[in-house]
């Protein structure tokens, strides 16, 4: 309810005021991408698990991976999926010492290939292994864009 009243003043036209509080209330599409994510009576059933899930994966490398391609995959909001999914990856990352990973404008074909792999080619090695090679790139203090 705060949120509707802080979000109703608002003005920029770009997204509706009952689309800035909760969960999404419609289907959403993915541009470029051949994955749909689940419909909107979905996501109440999967956030949940996959807080859950979060929870209890002791491994912070596997919860950035995990979580941030759940997160993406099921796209519970109407605008800001990618957003919070990286920062939910950053999150993860942090919480086992690891630095916060920006993925590159250079590399945002790499990254969305990795995620449409994962998601409509239900394959997630990619995804991880690309998540490892930003990390480690990091970690060394090498340029990441080649």
């Amino acid at each position: 309810m705060v949120s509707r009243i802080v979000f109703s003043q608002c003005r920029v036209g770009l997204l509706k005021v009952s689309d800035l509080a909760g969960y999404r209330n419609g289907q959403v599409y993915i541009s470029q991408s051949k994955h749909t994510p689940i419909n909107k009576d979905g996501v109440r059933d999967v956030m949940p698990l996959l807080f859950e899930l979060l929870e209890n994966e002791k491994e912070a490398s596997v919860r950035a991976v995990l979580g941030h391609f759940i997160f993406v995959y099921t796209h519970p909001y109407m605008d800001g999926n990618g957003r919070m999914g990286r920062f939910l990856m950053n999150t993860m990352l942090a919480s086992g010492g690891y630095l916060w990973t920006v993925i590159p404008v250079e590399e945002r074909d790499r990254y969305m290939n990795a995620l449409e792999h994962a998601s409509f080619g239900q394959d997630i090695k990619p995804f991880a292994e690309y998540l490892a090679y930003l990390v480690g790139a990091g970690l060394k203090g090498e340029p990441i864009a080649k």
